[in-house]
């Protein structure tokens, strides 16, 4: 009798087993088209909607890129963000994501080199405009697609692009579904003098190369401020530099006449916004085959500093300064564009690309390199968010949504889980 009972139990239990174990099957079958085998799909009767079924516009079904991300391993948040494009790739069945980390020796070029040659379709640059402008060396001109997770000091790139500044989860969607934009470069060419001999080195610019009284600052800033206050520690390092003598350079653009002149400094622009809102070039732009040069003076003191950045701001807001009466204020700001530009100093000058120091030199040569990086940006099209989120819930199915909650809301949970 006893094992009559223990019979009946266990069959009971196996019943109960099986009950689950299908029911969790097709459940997980549902929600997930690549993950129950085809023979138990038929014996199971599963149904789901094929993928190819699914708009066009879907890009979680229809990109298949492989995405590598070149990360400076000094900023908080890497393994957080590791594990966040691991899911985001998973949840869209994209292969696993590539991670390679910066070194003191190599910020980020070498590294996307190797990503590149490893297979990637996308490169992302993890860290601030260092990181950013050492991946963009490596991309530029490769026809391979460029992506940013802004995590630096000034970000100043990353903010001329328009591209959000904390919210990761963005940054990811914009890195995978994002449209591609042909953004220029410029390349420098930095002139220095040892003995007899001239080195030529090549380097890139994303936002901001100059020569003088910028350049002092960007070295005369501490870095462990600059982590504590951020970008504002450029200001304060400014103030101690502001009563240095002028530099002489002359300047060429587009193989013009050079014009020898007196300045603070020099600046090769690629954009032209700044950090507070400053637009220090407001015409600039990374998009119109073009680079733009501007030289910035100051006289008499505090006076001449005082009115320089009164006409930085008052030129930020769309006032001009009438050419009549540059002659006869303590400052003026000249602008010029073109496709190139050759500066020459009397003097070794310090030099820095991008908020970088790159030591002293005597001339420069600038040469920009209209759409030779495609960058990932948000999609220009704001409407078509809703609709391409949408497709989450129809590829995982109608579970996937939270009771009360529009297919929006919950895809994006998805999304961001």
């Amino acid at each position: 009798m006893l094992a009559i009972i223990l019979g009946s139990v266990g069959i009971l239990l196996g019943l109960f087993a099986l009950i689950i174990g299908v029911t969790t099957t097709r459940h997980i079958g549902k929600r997930d088209p690549v993950a129950v085998p085809n023979i138990w799909r038929k014996v199971l009767r599963i149904k789901s909607r094929p993928v190819h079924h699914l708009s066009q516009d879907s890009v979680h079904t229809e990109r298949r890129e492989r995405i590598a991300f070149i990360a400076n391993p000094t900023k908080d948040g890497i393994a957080e963000l590791r594990e966040l494009s691991m899911r985001a790739c998973s949840i869209r069945y994209m292969p696993e994501p590539l991670w390679y980390f910066t070194t003191v020796e190599d910020s980020g070029e070498g590294q996307a080199r190797q990503a590149i040659s490893d297979g990637a379709d996308v490169v992302v640059a993890v860290g601030g405009d260092g990181t950013v402008r050492g991946v963009a060396a490596a991309v530029a001109g490769t026809g391979t697609a460029m992506g940013i997770l802004p995590m630096g000091t000034g970000n100043l790139f990353a903010r001329n692009l328009d591209l959000s500044l904390s919210d990761a989860p963005a940054q990811m969607r914009t890195i995978i579904e994002g449209e591609e934009a042909e953004i220029d470069v410029v390349w420098l060419y930095v002139e220095r003098h040892h003995k007899a001999q001239t080195e030529r080195e090549r380097h890139l610019c994303l936002v901001i190369a100059g020569a003088g009284f910028d350049a002092e600052m960007v070295a005369g800033t501490d870095d462990k401020l600059k982590h504590r206050i951020g970008w504002f520690a450029y200001f304060l390092a400014a103030i101690k530099f502001t009563s240095d003598a002028r530099m002489e350079a002359s300047v060429s653009v587009d193989d013009s006449k050079p014009v020898m002149s007196q300045m603070r400094t020099v600046m090769i622009a690629n954009v032209g916004n700044l950090p507070g809102g400053i637009k220090l070039i407001p015409d600039a732009s990374v998009t119109d085959g073009e680079l733009d040069v501007a030289t910035l003076d100051a006289r008499a003191g505090v006076v001449g500093w005082t009115d320089l950045f009164g006409t930085v701001m008052a030129q930020g807001a769309g006032v001009k300064q009438p050419e009549v009466f540059k002659a006869y204020r303590t400052s003026r700001i000249d602008l010029a564009r073109g496709k190139s530009v050759d500066i020459e100093m009397k003097q070794p000058q310090k030099i820095q690309v991008d908020g970088e120091f790159l030591g002293t030199g005597t001339a420069i040569r600038a040469e920009v390199a209209p759409g030779a990086l495609k960058m990932r940006v948000p999609k220009a099209n704001k409407a078509s968010g809703p609709a391409t989120e949408a497709a989450i819930v129809e590829v995982y199915g109608a579970d996937g949504a939270v009771s009360g909650e529009s297919p929006e809301v919950s895809a994006s949970k998805v999304v961001d889980a």
